[in-house]
């Protein structure tokens, strides 16, 4: 049983399932469990856990009764980060990019927060803010 499973809610639901269903098998071994580009539905799980799923956001705005776009703009602050442990940040970002991710902070080495950390973050297409890290 999945204790806890990150859901996101996207827009661009087809351009957010071919960049997850491209990086999550690479960067931690997740397989698909549910979905295709052409739905509004999809998990991806490591062994019996769910890793990630995908929902499209105008699906559940239909649901709740919400506005299907959150609010937007510059100042509008991330509410979510995905965090991905990975053995090299800066080929793992370059397998991201190439798959539809877009840059925001290329890798950089933080010894501040710690001895060994390294990471860098981008955005996957529906502007969710994914951190890799490597320590």
């Amino acid at each position: 049983m999945d204790a806890l499973m990150p859901r996101l809610l996207v827009a661009r639901f087809a351009e957010c399932f071919r960049f997850y269903d491209a990086v999550l098998p690479e960067l931690m071994g997740a397989v698909r469990q549910k979905g295709d580009a052409d739905g509004w539905y999809a998990n991806w799980d490591l062994g019996d856990e769910a890793v990630l799923s995908l929902l499209d956001r105008a699906a559940m705005a239909a649901v709740t009764g919400t506005a299907a776009e959150p609010p937007s703009g510059p100042t509008v602050p991330d509410a979510l980060m995905l965090t991905c442990r990975v053995e090299d940040v800066d080929a793992r970002l370059a397998f991201c990019l190439a798959h539809g991710g877009t840059l925001v902070v290329p890798a950089t080495d933080r010894p501040e927060w710690g001895p060994t950390m390294r990471t860098a973050h981008l955005r996957d297409p529906d502007g969710n803010l994914i951190e890799l890290q490597s320590y």
